[in-house]
């Protein structure tokens, strides 16, 4: 058809061109005449109209086809669209002035920003009384109406949209990142000082000019040397701090995971001049800044974390090309580093001051300036419920990615805030953030101008540190004791850390509800930190409850009618393992099982029988019981179950010590719980009764029928049959702590950090 067109349109050029335009026949102006002498330039023009209209509609409609649906993913992800880069205009900028608020004449130097949720904590109403500093709390949608402090000034969600500052418009409303808007209202009041912190931290001795330094411009302090991390292992990007102030199996959040088994001390340091520590990260006792992964793997049940770091311990400061993790708690920030408390909107809570931190560090070096980490300054209260891993993993997956990154970054723009919107821009393109915090760091520039801020001039300098090696210093910090659970200080670490992450991404958000027969007085808190270290949470049910160690009532025989009010409970989770304690849970060979499916050791032959229901009174009455509630039954249900039960005469009895329920299961559960209603049937008939009519067993995951299920095992020779080879164990009877050691031993095959728990 191709090749005919344009012949044909050869053709028609030829003709005309044998005949002059101004001696062409007359043409007969008679509509059905004109159409039928054009009657096939119509018929070719109408076919390319449609090949047209059929182009654009398969090829750009994304439902048209599956094909079409093909092309157009492999077009957008060969030709993704690039970012924009907005405009940076600071020439044209106007002031922006405090006219809403009551404090539009209130000036001051020194400033402590916090955010706020809750009433005044008892550590917030210490802050206030520090004298010299002023406390500004910043609300957000969770922060009571009411909320009120003597000597603080509030800014409620309406205050700050008041203040015509630009990047409240990208500001989340529930989030402690609105402290941007606190920052701009202290610099827009006369801010020389700003102190980052939270309202769970009590400054030591109640008084930040005995830990930081207040006045860089002194000429004693220019005067003095601070020992400085050695710059000379190329291969190092990145420093534990902690090390250096004693606790060597600590580290800080916002460390690569990689890097946490370097637990060697500083062989030697260098010095700097001090002066130009524009941002100085302060180290927290009790609870310092540690990550999810520390936090669930070394928490010893509800025993809250008390470590102490070495207070006489010298400051140590940061060359140009090795990096620290900073905080949004616990940092004082100099005028010239006002610029770097831009957090960012688009990364999660927990990695957003992170990631400032180390964005800051890299365009701190444009100004010759440095971080510097300080020995204990605050003592942070541990009251945390729950440390989400989930809100973790920008940090997880791109930290180490990140570093890099920045080390190599460079800009040949020759004003200090073009570099910080082209660094920002090329943070975007890498994936470290998104473009709304590109657009984010422009109105926070704009503002910063708006509110009278003057950008510190760039300094000239090697970005690579050039390492004087002729005045080195030597310290070897003491090796504090540690009040958590420590782990060996080897290069395995880095190994056992890394299966920890991987069990703890895949179940933590798995609820573990756990049943346990024995005195719970001696074994609840094993149990809890155990197990508690891999799912999102351990639910205890004995026949007694007992309040001080979040023990709830319950009854072995008819657990599964527990159920129901923790499903309520945890209403988003990805599924519920229920464990009775006479069974070990080998969780490190949990990995394969398909969590979507339901689990239960229902090929087991030992822990599946089909017993006669007429054979014995009891289970006549069981059989009768199941009978009555298959009756009632939906009809998806009842079809399951007939087809998957051997004969209405037989009573399927099935170990139920451990079995999982995934969520899309949980209503179906919870609506065969109402069918028993009253009835008491017994757990190991009711559960498989549930999950044969749940599913078909064939779809079952068949993870738990390789457990070992030995019922005529002895509690005294149950150590002979143990494998950690294996997903669960059965039977195993814990009693005692000394029963509970022996078990952590052989469970430390398949957990080496297990040894570390006693």
């Amino acid at each position: 058809m191709i090749v005919q067109d344009q012949s044909s349109t050869k053709s028609s050029k030829s003709h005309k061109h044998l005949i002059p335009h101004n001696f062409s026949e007359p043409k007969n102006l008679d509509f059905s005449t004109w159409v039928s002498v054009n009657s096939f330039k119509i018929l070719i023009i109408t076919l390319l109209t449609l090949s047209v209209a059929a182009f654009f509609f398969f090829f750009h409609n994304p439902i048209a086809s599956p094909t079409s649906f093909c092309f157009q993913k492999s077009h957008l992800s060969n030709n993704p669209q690039k970012i924009k880069i907005p405009k940076l205009n600071l020439d044209k900028i106007q002031p922006i002035l405090d006219t809403s608020s009551p404090y539009s004449s209130f000036h001051s130097e020194q400033w402590i920003v916090v955010s706020v949720t809750d009433y005044p904590s008892d550590s917030l109403q210490k802050l206030v009384k520090i004298k010299g500093w002023q406390v500004l709390a910043i609300g957000n949608s969770k922060t009571p109406k009411d909320w009120s402090l003597k000597g603080a000034i509030f800014l409620s969600l309406e205050q700050q949209a008041n203040l015509g500052f630009r990047l409240v418009d990208y500001l989340p409303y529930e989030s402690y990142v609105r402290k941007s808007v606190g920052y701009l209202f202290a610099i827009q009041h006369g801010a020389r000082k700003i102190f980052d912190a939270d309202d769970r931290g009590e400054v030591i001795g109640g008084e930040l000019g005995k830990h930081f330094d207040l006045d860089l411009e002194s000429v004693i302090l220019k005067q003095q040397r601070i020992f400085q991390y050695t710059s000379g292992n190329s291969k190092r990007t990145v420093v534990n701090p902690y090390i250096h102030f004693g606790q060597r199996s600590v580290w800080p959040r916002g460390l690569p995971l990689e890097n946490v088994g370097d637990v060697g001390h500083e062989e030697f340091y260098t010095d700097v001049s001090g002066g130009k520590q524009y941002i100085q990260q302060g180290i927290s006792n009790g609870l310092p800044d540690v990550d999810s992964v520390f936090y669930t793997t070394r928490k010893t049940g509800s025993v809250a974390f008390d470590i102490r770091f070495d207070d006489q311990a010298p400051k140590v400061a940061l060359p140009r090309d090795t990096m620290v993790p900073t905080n949004s708690f616990n940092t004082l920030f100099h005028y010239n580093a006002f610029w770097a408390l831009m957090l960012p909107v688009s990364v999660s809570t927990m990695a957003s001051d992170v990631l400032r931190g180390y964005w800051a560090q890299r365009l701190l070096w444009e100004i010759d300036g440095f971080v510097a980490v300080y020995p204990p300054t605050i003592y942070r209260h541990d009251k945390t419920e729950a440390y989400p891993f989930i809100e973790e993993k920008d940090l997880h997956v791109n930290v180490g990615r990140l570093i890099k990154f920045l080390i190599s970054w460079r800009s040949e723009k020759h004003k200090l805030f073009q570099k910080i919107r082209d660094l920002s821009y090329s943070m975007a393109e890498e994936g470290f953030w998104n473009e709304n915090d590109v657009k984010f760091t422009v109105a926070w520039l704009q503002d910063l101008v708006a509110v009278g801020y003057q950008q510190p001039k760039l300094t000239a300098i090697e970005l690579k540190a050039n390492v004087d090696l002729s005045d080195r210093k030597e310290y070897v910090p003491p090796k504090l004791p540690s009040m958590h659970l420590g782990v060996e200080e080897s290069l395995t670490v880095n190994y056992e850390i890394g299966n920890l992450i991987r069990w703890k991404k895949s179940f933590g958000n798995v609820v573990l509800i756990m049943f346990v027969s024995g005195p719970v007085q001696q074994t609840a808190l094993e149990w809890r930190l155990l197990y508690g270290r891999i799912f999102k949470t351990v639910v205890i049910l004995s026949t007694q409850a007992n309040a001080d160690l979040a023990v709830e009532q319950g009854q072995l025989d008819q657990i599964y009618k527990y159920l129901r009010k923790i499903f309520d409970r945890f209403n988003s989770t990805e599924g519920f393992l229920v464990l009775h304690d006479n069974t070990i849970l080998n969780y490190w060979n949990l990995l394969q099982a398909d969590r979507s499916k339901l689990w239960i050791a229902n090929k087991v032959p030992t822990s599946r029988t089909v017993v006669d229901g007429k054979d014995t009174t009891w289970f006549t009455k069981q059989s009768n019981m199941v009978n009555r509630v298959v009756s009632k039954m939906p009809a998806h249900l009842q079809v399951n179950y007939k087809e998957s039960s051997p004969s209405e005469q037989s009573l399927a009895l099935c170990g139920s010590e451990v079995f999982y329920i995934p969520r899309r299961f949980v209503s179906d559960f919870v609506d065969l719980v109402d069918l028993v209603g009253d009835f008491e049937i017994h757990y190991k008939i009711a559960v498989p009764m549930f999950f044969m009519a749940m599913d078909l067993p064939q779809n079952f995951d068949p993870l738990l029928n390789k457990m070992i299920y030995n019922t005529e095992a002895l509690s005294t020779r149950s150590f002979d049959f143990y494998s950690a080879q294996v997903p669960a164990v059965h039977p195993w009877i814990v009693s005692t702590e000394s029963d509970f050691v022996k078990l952590i031993r052989l469970m430390a095959a398949g957990d080496p950090l297990l040894m570390e728990l006693f």
